[in-house]
């Protein structure tokens, strides 16, 4: 159900997901208001929610004012030996107005912890090395590597000020990558695994949030 909230209200949202975690630096730019993706309700206009017929994975949809907004996630675990799972959010952003419109990097926050983007490079040839530390490669995240995912733009721990300009009737699509703040966080059954809680993540065009609810039962694993 998409919801236009007022400016107080948006930042009191953006201020409370940040003091979940203080130890993870502040990435999130304001905005004025927000419009949010909500399961319970998809009956009012805008708000959608349907499945890729290619790969399988769900996709929740906003569309407001000339802009459409598609999202999908999934999860891959981080490797042998090493505990936690990379969470992945690949947002297509339409312009369908008269105008071009700036796309910038949003939050993520997962049961009430703010986790911030990982630093995703092509190849870690010719990084620094503190930099290298901290980087991931794609041909390491099976999410892309696969083709899963598509894998030409990124929101990045490095990049938080950068923004993406999407010129009238086109479209562009940016993935965050991150890992999951949470121990023991996925939850495994006959039917596979998935992670718990609920994950909010949005994205900032123009001076608006759009925010998207996703629950874990409805993150895709695409990993190995």
């Amino acid at each position: 159900m998409p919801h236009t909230l007022a400016p107080a209200v948006a930042v009191l949202a953006i201020t409370s997901l940040l003091a979940a975690q203080n130890s993870v630096p502040a990435f999130k730019a304001e905005a004025v208001s927000a419009v949010v993706w909500d399961e319970n309700n998809l009956s009012d206009l805008g708000a959608s929610s349907f499945v890729d017929p290619v790969t399988g994975n769900a996709i929740h949809r906003l569309n407001h004012a000339g802009i459409k907004v598609n999202s999908r996630t999934g999860f891959e675990r981080i490797g042998m030996g090493e505990a936690g799972e990379v969470l992945v959010f690949t947002t297509t952003i339409v312009n369908n107005t008269d105008s071009g419109i700036s796309v910038r990097q949003g939050a993520l926050g997962v049961d009430g912890h703010l986790a911030a983007p990982l630093l995703v490079v092509p190849t870690k040839k010719g990084l620094h090395k503190n930099e290298r530390k901290e980087a991931w490669e794609l041909k390491r995240l099976h999410c892309f590597s696969s083709g899963f995912f598509p894998k030409e733009n990124f929101f990045s721990l490095n990049s938080s000020l950068k923004t993406f300009t999407v010129a009238p009737d086109s479209a562009i699509t940016v993935s965050f990558v991150a890992k999951d703040p949470r121990n023991y966080s996925l939850l495994c059954s006959e039917e596979g695994c998935h992670p718990k809680g609920t994950m909010r993540f949005s994205v900032t065009i123009n001076t608006m949030d759009f925010v998207f609810i996703w629950t874990g039962r409805a993150v895709t694993n695409c990993g190995k």
